[in-house]
Formats: structure tokens, sequence, C-alpha cells
């Protein structure tokens, strides 16, 4: 893709090789605790409808929407770095410097993901088909397993390809606070300095990377819900 208008002695394909993997990391681990704990929040919320759980939830989805990532940060590094001193203040190279940042990016697909999911949930609680199901005396884990979740998480699945493709490639804020080797900071860096093969070749590597996540969207659809599955020319 060129050199580097700014780092003369660099290529953008090597400027993104090494700036690429440490983003990713953390964004992939970010990805898997939002997930996880988006879904078991939006499920318990959508199970427990005005109840307790369901406005702890959804005050953390507001809290997660609400609050930027680099204030969620600020206050994870203050408190859990440098008052309780449980992880690195800042810093690269083992895996106690990814949970601070891996947390503080979380809370946005946290949000997100189990605000749609409760809402989905809500939904296919009054389906006709999960009265047949309660009526035909399945238990309560396979009606909520097989049944609502099933149906209900397809809505999460749409939005989690363009969600991990923006994570993933970095998040400039997060990665200076905690000093993260990333991709974020050469994006960013890139516009102020005019470094026009750098803005194209890290636009060209995003949208690559939300394309190949689009598609395995679409390809999970189908896992999910074989009535999605085109086969027999589509009939």
């Amino acid at each position: 893709m060129g050199i580097s208008l700014k780092y003369l002695n660099r290529t953008v394909n090597e400027i993104i090789a090494n700036g690429f993997p440490a983003s990713f990391q953390i964004g992939m681990q970010s990805i898997i605790i939002g997930v996880f704990l988006g879904l078991l929040l939006g499920i318990v919320a959508a199970l427990n409808r005005n109840g307790f759980w369901d406005y702890v939830s959804m005050i953390l989805a507001v809290i997660g929407r609400s609050v930027p990532n680099f204030i969620i940060a600020t206050l994870l590094q203050y408190w859990l770095a440098s008052k309780w001193k449980l992880f690195p203040v800042s810093g690269w190279g083992t895996f106690a410097h990814t949970v601070l940042p891996s947390i503080a990016l979380s809370f946005a697909s946290l949000a997100i993901i189990s605000r749609l999911m409760r809402a989905s949930m809500l939904d296919v609680i009054g389906q006709d088909y999960i009265k047949t199901a309660k009526a035909k005396g399945l238990s309560p884990f396979e009606i909520v397993w097989r049944h609502m979740i099933r149906n209900a998480v397809l809505p999460v699945i749409t939005v989690l390809g363009p969600l991990t493709a923006g994570i993933v490639t970095g998040t400039f804020v997060v990665e200076r606070i905690y000093g993260i080797p990333g991709l974020g900071k050469y994006y960013v860096q890139s516009i102020y300095n005019n470094d026009y093969t750098m803005i194209l070749g890290t636009t060209i590597f995003y949208s690559a990377i939300l394309v190949f996540l689009v598609f395995v969207v679409d390809i999970t659809y189908g896992l999910v819900d074989p009535r999605i599955r085109l086969a027999k020319g589509g009939k």
C-alpha cells in the first residue's frame, strides 16, 4: 500500500502488521466479555421483567451507552490498578496488561447487546410456539434454550459484524490511556499528519475486515436458524 508520508522509512503494510495484533487481541477479548455478559443480562432481564435483575441490567446498559469508554478506562485504571494494585497501570506484554482495556471497551458492546437481547426475548416470549412448547410439557430450560434464545439471538448477530470490526481495528483513546501499541493511534495520527497513504491503507484494511465479518454474520444466520438457509434454488 505504499510508503507512509510520516514514517518515510516504513511501509503502510508494515505499520498495519505491527499495530493490528495488539488491537485485535484487545478487541476480541472485549467482544467476548461484551457478548457473554450482554446476552446473560438481556436474557435474565427479559425473564424477570420489571424485577430487580431487569433494573440492574438496564442500569448497566445505560452506563455503557452514556459514559464514554475513556472515562470508564480511567476509573478502572485508578481503582483497580493504581489504588488496589490488581493490574498493571499501563504497558503491554502480558495478559494482565490486556484485562483493564478489554473491560473498558466491552461496556459499549455489553450495553447494545443486553438491550437488544432483552427486547428480542420479550417479543419471542409472547409468541404462540412458546405457549405450545409449555403445553407440551417441556422443561423451562428447554423452552428458554431451544425456543427463546435461538430465535431471539438473530438481531444480536446482526450487530456483531460492524461492532466487532470497529473494536478490533483499534480504539485510539483507550489504547493511549493504557499505552497499547495498537492500530488506532496510527489511523488518527495519519489524519492529523495528512498521511494519505496511511489513511487509504487503514481505511481499506478496515473495510476488508467489515466485509469479511458481515459475510461471517450471513453464514451464522443459517447455522443458528436453519429456516434461513437457501436450498434447491431458494425454493
